[in-house]
């Protein structure tokens, strides 16, 4: 299992657009990828489970990878929300 936290830095927080990216990264892998926010838990491969989390600049989020390929979707997922959920 690999963990990692990430806090959303986009002014318009996790909303349809950047929502629908990270799932599609997180979908590209067969582990398991959990992210929690705020007491809530979402399926990391589902845009309205991820909608869910109710996500806004300053959240921190807490991802869970676990699968055979966790490794490498961990760093995937990480360089992505470093590029994509940072803001300008």
């Amino acid at each position: 299992m690999r963990e990692f936290r990430h806090v959303v830095g986009d002014k318009n927080g996790l909303h349809a657009r950047p929502a629908g990216l990270l799932a599609t990264v997180a979908r590209s892998f067969e582990s398991d990828i959990r992210i929690k926010a705020q007491g809530k838990e979402a399926d990391g491969k589902r845009l309205l489970s991820l909608m869910s989390l109710g996500a806004r600049c300053g959240t921190e989020l807490h991802f869970i990878i676990e699968g055979k390929d966790e490794d490498v979707a961990e760093n995937a997922l990480r360089k992505h929300c470093e590029e994509k959920l940072n803001g300008d």
